[in-house]
């Protein structure tokens, strides 16, 4: 497991990337939410009323590095996240900013 902190505009995020197999499970978190990659279950962390956000890649075929994370574009926010100003289409790190 990777774990690096994220510098944002007016706060810090801690970023993870978890290989499985082929892949990597890759997130972000802040002090009041969570960005994802497709793997992520936003839906399921709103029953929670935890704010997260899902991110497509912005090129290639995954979400496989926390620059991917940070690029990525919003495909699926919670309600929780955009009661934060979360909404798609915008970026992963726009979406982490809200957060």
């Amino acid at each position: 497991m990777q774990k690096n902190e994220l510098n944002l505009t007016q706060k810090k995020a801690e970023g993870y990337v978890i290989p499985i197999g082929q892949v990597n499970l890759v997130f972000a978190t802040t002090d009041k939410g969570l960005v994802g990659c497709g793997a992520i279950d936003v839906m399921a962390l709103d029953k929670f009323s935890y704010p997260a956000a899902r991110v497509k890649p912005s090129q290639g075929h995954s979400i496989g590095t926390l620059d991917d994370l940070l690029a990525g574009v919003v495909k699926e926010a919670n309600a929780a996240a955009g009661l934060l100003g979360v909404q798609v289409g915008m970026s992963g790190r726009e979406a982490l900013e809200r957060l």
